[in-house]
């Protein structure tokens, strides 16, 4: 998953969720944020960021802001990929080659099951596995948490989820870590108690939980390798 035209800029503020500005070569400039979430631990003032600048007609901005640098207490940076659809572009190219199902299965993006769209549907012979991706970007002392915003729809997709494993389909939740450097993952109960409740839920129904972080550069993201998922 590679971006085309990265720019290296400082964070200055974010006066919405969906924009923010940055100082680029002396000048400020106005990206598009490309993660609605908090994520007020990564865009702080003075944090060096990086800008896809995408081309494309009828943008109301010129630049995306897709990646942070994190400045841990212990003085260790971190680079983390912010773009919500990195991940799923992502699990895209990987996927096919990720081990994790035959080699003659056949993937789709986008499938509507009930109440529910999920990201993915994988038919090999006569299974179909439903596979749901959270992108991760909140990390508290080299763990990686999710969510870091209650997400009643995050929520909603692990009951449905849970509902379809007791009916005897296949179902997956993918946390895709957007960063390395993480020794486990999380789910984020103090934010999100609900959340936590419904993926131990889904744990028990059959859902198969799976967590990966991912190798980041400035303009690509690969998923990389397997992380510990402790509820």
């Amino acid at each position: 998953m590679k971006y085309t035209n990265i720019k290296k800029a400082v964070f200055i503020e974010r006066p919405n969720r969906f924009i923010a500005h940055a100082k680029l070569d002396g000048e400020t400039v106005v990206a598009h944020v490309k993660n609605t979430g908090r994520c007020k631990e990564l865009l702080v003032e003075g944090a060096v960021v990086y800008l896809d600048e995408p081309q494309g007609k009828n943008r109301k901005t010129r630049y995306d802001l897709v990646a942070v640098e994190k400045r841990t207490e212990d003085g260790r940076k971190i680079l983390i990929n912010m773009d919500s659809q990195a991940p799923n572009e992502a699990v895209a190219e990987w996927l096919p080659k990720s081990g994790l199902f035959s080699e003659g299965a056949k993937i789709r993006r986008e499938v509507t099951v009930g109440g529910s769209r999920f990201d993915f549907a994988i038919y090999e012979n006569d299974k179909t596995t439903y596979l749901e991706v959270k992108g991760v970007t909140l990390e508290v002392d080299g763990e990686a948490l999710f969510p870091d915003a209650p997400t009643e729809r995050g929520v909603k997709h692990l009951r449905e989820l849970s509902s379809l494993a007791r009916e005897g389909w296949g179902c997956a939740v993918l946390f895709v870590i957007q960063m390395k450097g993480m020794h486990c993952f999380k789910p984020n109960t103090e934010t999100h108690p609900e959340f936590g409740e419904a993926l131990s839920v889904a744990a028990n129904s059959g859902v198969r939980l799976l967590c990966y972080d991912s190798r980041i550069t400035d303009n690509e993201m690969i998923i990389d390798q397997p992380i510990d998922i402790i509820l």
